[in-house]
């Protein structure tokens, strides 16, 4: 077959179905006449995922406020930061330091048109809530776009070193500039508001405000890993040129994976800021940069649900092991936990799990 004829099959309905072959892994490219549906991700529902959300609806009406505020609700809103690394990670090959800048920049914004405390009370526009949210999650998924632009066209190390350039820009804009991001000091009582006179500020209803969105985003990540555009961002993960010559638009697809894991972590950013209550520049700082890292790593990142088992990690230990160790040596601790589970389980915490059920759980005989 020649190659004018290859790329007109290719191009067909049925011509996409081809495979791509990396080693002994295969991913099917999608074709524009192939109708996906959720099907596959409700016949995946199995008795531990419904014991689960059973067990995250229920935990604030056993836990503490202290335990459904401070651990519940920040687990989340970072886990949600850390799935939009996770989906550029461990789906696109692309990782990137500038999400909690990205999630920093939808913050910002929200105290900026929103409604804020600051040195210069001018600067807050003091628009609506949800017209700054709006505003504030648009402009901070554009930003990820262009901050993809900036970056796809590097690999490896290189990606890593623009992105993080790109963070600690932005932690000197902020610390610097005081017209509009206030300089050090940032902006105060950035509160979440209240809706049908429900005061979102308190634990309970903050809870599930933040359980709902990093549940939407979770089974979206879910979806959109199965759906054509997913598929063709693993194919361009495994083999890029190979996906090039096939007629995908690399460039197009690895700024589209950005610009969806920037609306992620914009509504991450949004819930952070109204958990927090303040937003300066040592919360975009370099710290923040590597800790997203490190919660997304701790977790795992071959699948939706590992960065939030690394967010729920780092709190704990950030939570409690103070009283252990000193608050100075947290870093130290939370880098050992770190480099235990890279030397004894690449893939995280979900390694880690993985492996102890195929020693333990899997019967003799069984064949995989």
């Amino acid at each position: 077959m020649s190659a004018a004829n290859w790329r007109n099959a290719m191009n067909s309905g049925a011509g996409r179905a081809a495979m791509l072959n990396r080693g002994q892994a295969a991913v099917a490219l999608p074709g524009p006449g192939i109708a996906w549906d959720l099907k596959p991700i409700f016949t995946a529902i199995s008795f531990r995922h419904v014991a689960v959300l059973l067990f995250l609806l229920a935990f604030p009406w056993f836990a503490t406020p202290f335990f459904t505020f401070q651990i519940g609700a920040q687990s989340l809103a970072l886990g949600l930061i850390a799935l939009s690394l996770t989906f550029l990670g461990g789906y696109g090959g692309m990782v990137s330091l500038a999400q909690m800048t990205v999630a920093g920049i939808a913050g910002y914004m929200v105290a900026i048109f929103g409604a804020a405390a600051a040195a210069d009370s001018t600067i807050s526009l003091g628009w609506p809530w949800w017209l700054a949210v709006l505003v504030a999650i648009a402009i901070a998924t554009v930003c990820a776009a262009f901050i993809g632009w900036l970056s796809v066209r590097t690999e490896g190390i290189y990606t890593i070193m623009i992105t993080l350039a790109v963070g600690v820009a932005f932690y000197y804009l902020c610390l610097q500039n005081y017209s509009v991001f206030n300089g050090f000091q940032g902006f105060q009582r950035v509160h979440a508001p209240t809706v049908l006179g429900v005061n979102l500020r308190d634990a309970l209803p903050f809870y599930y405000l933040v359980l709902f969105w990093s549940l939407a985003g979770y089974f979206f990540v879910k979806y959109l890993v199965r759906a054509p555009f997913g598929i063709a961002l693993q194919g361009i993960r495994d083999n890029p040129r190979r996906m090039n010559s096939l007629g995908f638009n690399v460039t197009a697809h690895r700024v589209a994976a950005y610009a969806v894991a920037g609306v992620i972590a914009a509504v991450g950013g949004v819930l952070l800021v109204w958990y927090n209550g303040l937003i300066g520049p040592g919360s975009v700082g370099t710290s923040w940069l590597i800790n997203i890292l490190i919660i997304a790593v701790l977790g795992g990142m071959r699948h939706p649900i590992g960065p939030f088992l690394g967010a729920i990690v780092f709190v704990l230990l950030q939570t409690f092991a103070i009283d252990v160790f000193d608050r100075e040596r947290f870093n130290l601790v939370i880098g050992m936990v770190f480099l235990v589970i890279v030397l004894f389980s690449p893939d995280g915490l979900l390694g880690w799990w993985a492996g102890l059920k195929s020693k333990f759980l899997t019967p003799r005989g069984d064949v995989r």
